[in-house]
């Protein structure tokens, strides 16, 4: 498989066209048209080999973009009328014409179309679906999904999902820096995608089924969560914030979170209990 590292051209693409916009930065200052074609700030383990895939497609389009705009532009001026006073007809059925056209296909079709589904078929595979396993320390959430709001429940002290401790919060995720989390979500009501653009990674929340991914942070900060599936006319307001600490400050928000759940939960509310038992899955 290609290396990143080791290829000049895609480090030159992603110098130029994948620079990572950092929130803070940007707030600072009046936002440019530049910072949008920028790539949101990557801080997960995983999130590299989404962009090495990004600029890799984008560096072979834009080769290819630059063939035909070279032939186009080319033979409009080696055959222009001023050079070719009698026109010559084709139909492009000649050996050669018919060589030139396949092997620019199987060209593309190769490095493009083959490339792509076994790399993201492999990175898929060996990074994505690679859980954690039972033996790691893993931060373990469950998310309930409705319009037009995520719901996020930790286990509280007794390390079981559903039970009168849970901390259960509203539109903001808190998880500690360095930790894998695995989340395991669902809907109330319709189908959701819950999308961490910063961690390069989203899954569909659907009503009647749990889904699940896994992420680790590298760095702490502030950053958003989105639905990326349009699930009705308020579906703008699915936001919410991925708040990281570390994790001297994220035991500190459990204690705390914990004392508010005690004393402000009901667990006899219907809207408490959504959440489910937490079973191990290979």
């Amino acid at each position: 498989m290609m290396s990143y590292e080791n290829n000049i051209f895609l480090k030159l693409l992603n110098y130029f066209l994948s620079s990572r916009v950092n929130p803070a930065t940007v707030s600072a200052r009046e936002y440019t048209l530049w910072d949008s074609f920028k790539l949101p700030e990557d801080i997960s383990t995983t999130g590299k080999y989404i962009d090495w895939l990004f600029n890799y497609i984008t560096l072979w389009n834009i080769f290819y973009f630059a063939l035909v705009c070279i032939g186009l532009f080319g033979f409009s001026y080696l055959y222009h009328h001023k050079r070719n006073k009698v026109p010559l007809y084709t139909h492009g059925y000649k050996k050669q014409q018919l060589a030139v056209t396949f092997i620019i296909g199987l060209a593309v079709f190769l490095t493009i179309d083959i490339f792509i589904a076994a790399k993201s078929s492999y990175d898929l595979k060996a990074y994505f679906w690679n859980f954690p396993s039972e033996n790691e320390e893993t931060i373990k959430i469950e998310v309930a999904a409705q319009q037009w709001m995520w719901t996020f429940r930790h286990a509280g002290p007794d390390n079981e999902f559903n039970t009168v401790d849970d901390i259960v919060t509203n539109h903001d995720l808190y998880i500690p820096v360095n930790k894998k989390v695995e989340i395991r979500l669902t809907s109330k009501d319709v189908i959701h995608s819950f999308y961490l653009p910063n961690a390069r990674t989203k899954i569909d929340a659907m009503p009647g089924r749990i889904s699940r991914l896994w992420f680790e942070a590298t760095k702490t900060g502030v950053f958003d969560i989105a639905c990326a599936e349009m699930c009705g006319t308020n579906h703008y307001k699915m936001q919410a914030k991925l708040i990281i600490y570390e994790q001297k400050d994220y035991q500190e928000w459990l204690t705390q979170a914990h004392k508010i759940a005690t004393y402000g939960l009901d667990p006899d509310h219907k809207e408490f209990n959504w959440g489910w038992p937490w079973r191990n899955e290979k």
